[in-house]
């Protein structure tokens, strides 16, 4: 690890499972310390706010949507690598052989407006599938029961057919105003 650079790159660091937000913890612990120097300017979390029903009221909760995983910007050194590497929780950096890759440009934009996308709009928790038998929890057809006829997962809707009055009626609902049979 002789060779550095001299910009930030995004680096994907690799965490034990459950201990992301701790080593994000710690990093921000050992960077408010000086211990990192000006070495590492963002530790980010990548999250998702998720739509679910539980008991029959809507919840939205926090899912990291790559689990195991942290994004660092950081100017890759020795020093650097050796004081990220060593931080309990980490396991190591994504890259090939001992040298870790940094994230290109494009790739890390992704990954910031999805982040930014999906703290805007809950993604819904469960999905559904054509001809899939649903049950609507919420709104004027609660207690009727139907077939999704479509799905719309980017908008988080579903067309289902209910029976009203002896025939087959589409009605169009949110993911979180239906239940699986």
């Amino acid at each position: 690890m002789s060779e550095t650079t001299s910009t930030k790159q995004w680096y994907i660091i690799h965490t034990q499972t459950g201990q992301e937000l701790k080593v994000k913890g710690s990093l921000e612990s050992k960077i408010q310390a000086g211990v990192l120097g000006e070495q590492i300017s963002k530790v980010l979390v990548p999250t998702e706010r998720v739509a679910e029903v539980r008991a029959g009221k809507k919840r939205i909760t926090e899912r990291k949507f790559y689990p195991g995983y942290i994004l660092v910007e950081m100017e890759m050194t020795d020093d650097s690598w050796h004081l990220v590497r060593t931080t309990p929780g980490v396991t190591g950096f994504i890259g090939a052989g001992r040298r870790p890759v940094h994230l290109s440009e494009e790739e890390v934009a992704e990954v910031l407006r999805q982040t930014e996308e999906r703290k805007d709009k809950p993604t819904p928790r469960v999905t559904f599938q054509k001809g899939e038998g649903v049950r609507v929890i919420e709104g004027p057809f609660t207690n009727f029961s139907g077939v999704v006829e479509e799905v719309n997962a980017a908008r988080g809707r579903v067309k289902i057919l209910v029976p009203v009055f002896g025939r087959q009626t589409p009605v169009d609902l949110e993911f979180w105003q239906v239940e699986r049979l």
